[in-house]
């Protein structure tokens, strides 16, 4: 298992040329994915918790509709980490 470590800012702004469509808001990684449905954005998240849960990283997300909103940081490093861009990688990898 890698170390989990706080990322500086120039180390986020690095990740986040690999991630399209995500931004930092609050301190934290986010992005909005839309689906063509309910089911389709149920679907992503139902991959994504088990993901979440395999890596004991868990995601703050608010799902209304066909939309899930994503908000990404470790707390007990009070930041973004390597974890958070690993799930965030995964997740687009839910997306295909």
């Amino acid at each position: 298992m890698h170390q989990i470590k706080r990322l500086t800012p120039d180390e986020i702004g690095s990740a986040l040329e690999q991630l399209p469509g995500w931004t930092v808001e609050n301190d934290k990684l986010h992005k909005t994915f839309q689906f063509a449905s309910f089911v389709d954005a149920f679907a992503f998240m139902t991959k994504s918790a088990l993901t979440a849960e395999a890596m004991n990283h868990h995601p703050e997300w608010f799902n209304v509709y066909n939309k899930v909103s994503v908000h990404l940081t470790t707390h007990d490093l009070g930041g973004i980490s390597s974890n958070d861009i690993e799930l965030a990688k995964k997740m687009e990898q839910h997306t295909a």
